[in-house]
């Protein structure tokens, strides 16, 4: 099995069983996010403690790609202080909208690097983001939806 193939069951594993798939408690921030040419939408709910995100979960429908991003974004940042967890936003943002010359480290941002490919097809960079750009959101406490459009 080469390294595509690898990368792309675990897509498929996290599409078809999403991690930390469902809402939080009333207390949690949360925001929400939507792909308007894809048709996901989802949303991000955080409890942060301090300057670390305790838990994450998210709830929304959407493509393998948007689906999968969600569930391995959670399973990145759960417990993480927040100034990594805007660290790895910006890697993994540089990573998918990088030239698909450019070689991607499994060191430097872990099992998310299934997603690198998504960088070869500037339509799905959207559906791979999207998740992220709503956590930046809830990590702001902003209140308005966020949209790739």
């Amino acid at each position: 099995m080469d390294v595509r193939e690898l990368y792309q069951e675990v897509i498929l594993d996290h599409s078809r069983r999403p991690r930390n798939f469902g809402s939080l408690g009333a207390d949690a921030r949360r925001a929400e996010g939507a792909n308007p040419l894809c048709g996901d939408q989802l949303t991000v709910y955080l409890v942060v403690d301090g300057d670390v995100v305790r838990d994450v979960r998210f709830e929304g429908s959407g493509c393998a790609i948007s689906t999968a991003s969600a569930s391995l974004m959670t399973e990145a940042v759960k417990g993480k202080p927040i100034a990594d967890t805007l660290e790895l936003f910006e890697r993994f943002h540089d990573v998918v909208t990088s030239p698909a010359a450019d070689d991607v480290s499994k060191a430097e941002i872990g099992k998310l690097a299934a997603l690198a490919g998504v960088r070869e097809f500037p339509m799905r960079v959207k559906c791979a983001s999207l998740a992220w750009h709503t956590l930046r959101a809830a990590l702001d406490d902003r209140g308005e939806p966020v949209t790739t459009e």
